[in-house]
This record gives structure tokens, C-alpha cells and sequence, in this order.
């Protein structure tokens, strides 16, 4: 098993690429080893210290860390994702549910055919950026003409996640939604 790995724009999370299926159903971020109950590789990941954060894509896993150097922190956590892979073991234990990855959104009836717009704008044009950098988006609310969304996986706590969301995400739902004025991360 050949396992590629990618940095990504937080120099603290690094991208691990196992050429196979991660998380067939949603995304899953792991922040600490009590979340990570819901999955044997996230807990042999968190075993390793200096792992803070774990988060599983649909073809990688974001691996954060609190301290140590790459250098060091990298060949075990190599090791702790092939020997699950070679193992056949799933990703996710059998009673993981999508429904501790779920997200609590508000906003107005009225405001369903934007809310709707703006899904669409992240789902086809915003996420599969992100998740090239390690990373997803998830819509939180839409209240006064202001989208309230969580940024996870590498981009939570990137430097650059608030040029990402300013100028990029901002300027992308504008552009295409005038009724959206500001784009703010929850």
C-alpha cells in the first residue's frame, strides 16, 4: 500500500492520501480522542502524541497537530494508517452515525430559495476546493443578508482561512447572490 502524502495551507495539518475510500458518507471531523470513539483509525491516529485534530474525507484523512515536527510525527502516523488499511477493519465503527456530523442551520422560511442558492454555490463550486487543501465547509445559517458558515479539517485554524472566506468564498456567493451582502465564519 502506497500512501501519498500533501501539505496543505495550514502548516499544521498535513493531508494523508491512501488510495482507497475513507469516509464513504459525509465528513467527519475528529477534534479530540473522545470524538474519535467513532472510528478505529481516528483513535490510532489520536494515539500518536502530538495529533489534535482528525479528519476524515471521502478519499483522505487531515491529520493536525498540536506540537512536534512533521519530521517525527509523520512516519507513525503512516504506519498507524496502513496497518488499519491492511487490517480490513472499517473506517467508521458500525454504530458511527451521520447524525453527530450534522449541522443545526437557521434561517427563515422565507429565505429557502437563497439558502438553497448558496448550498449549491458551496456544494459545486466551494467544497471541492477545500477538500483539495484537507479541508470542508459546512453551511450554518443565512440571517440579514450575512452566511454563517463552519470552516473544517486543515481549513479550521489555517492562516489563511479568513482571505479564503473574505475573498473568495464572499466574493463567489456575491457575485452570484446580490441579496448575500457579507459571508462570516461561526
Amino acid at each position: 500500500m502506497f500512501i501519498q502524502t500533501e501539505s496543505t495551507p495550514n502548516p499544521a495539518t498535513l493531508k494523508f492520501l491512501p488510495g482507497a475510500s475513507v469516509a464513504q458518507e459525509g465528513v467527519w471531523d475528529l477534534r479530540s480522542p473522545d470524538e474519535a470513539s467513532v472510528s478505529p483509525l481516528a483513535q490510532a491516529i489520536f494515539s500518536i502524541e502530538g495529533v489534535s485534530g482528525v479528519f476524515l474525507g471521502s478519499d483522505f484523512i487531515s491529520v493536525t497537530k498540536a506540537d512536534g515536527e512533521w519530521q517525527n510525527l509523520k512516519p507513525a502516523i503512516l504506519g498507524a494508517i496502513m496497518e488499519h488499511f491492511m487490517s480490513g477493519r472499517p473506517v467508521l465503527s458500525a454504530d458511527a452515525n451521520a447524525s453527530g456530523q450534522t449541522s443545526l442551520e437557521q434561517f427563515a422560511p422565507e429565505d429557502a430559495e437563497t439558502v438553497a442558492a448558496i448550498k449549491d454555490l458551496l456544494e459545486t463550486r466551494v467544497r471541492p476546493a477545500l477538500a483539495g487543501d484537507g479541508g470542508d465547509i459546512v453551511f450554518r445559517g443565512f440571517k440579514d443578508g450575512i452566511v454563517y458558515l463552519q470552516l473544517k479539517g486543515a481549513c479550521s485554524g489555517c492562516p489563511s482561512s479568513t482571505a479564503t472566506l473574505k475573498r473568495g468564498i464572499q466574493n463567489l456567493i456575491c457575485h452570484f447572490l446580490p441579496q448575500v451582502t457579507s459571508v462570516e465564519e461561526v
